[in-house]
């Protein structure tokens, strides 16, 4: 599965940050050469309605809005979840690339 767009979401975009460079170098080093990006919560609505998004990410700050972005995302057929606590908190970007890559699928 190779140059997908997966999109991160938490309260500022900042917090993930360092998850996104985690998860761009565990990426490259497997020749997948997705472009990966964080956004705050209030940006993603202008983003998703100018661009192609194959997949979001909502940090587990934003998780209560798991149910807002899948209905907002609902016709666009694109799919949504929260990254695990542990995986977030271990800025484990392997994992969390493994888990956009199965809602993708």
């Amino acid at each position: 599965m190779k140059n997908k767009n997966i999109m991160l979401v938490c309260a500022a975009g900042m917090s993930t940050s360092l998850l996104v460079n985690k998860m761009k170098n565990f990426s490259e080093e497997t020749d997948r050469d997705h472009i990966i990006f964080a956004l705050s919560a209030s940006e993603a609505d202008s983003y998703l309605a100018e661009k192609q998004v194959d997949v979001i990410l909502l940090g587990p700050q934003v998780r209560f809005m798991l149910d807002e972005f899948k209905t907002k995302t609902e016709k666009l057929s694109i799919p949504v979840d929260v990254i695990p606590m542990a995986d977030y908190g271990m800025m484990n970007g392997e994992n969390v690339l493994n888990l956009a890559e199965t809602l993708m699928k």
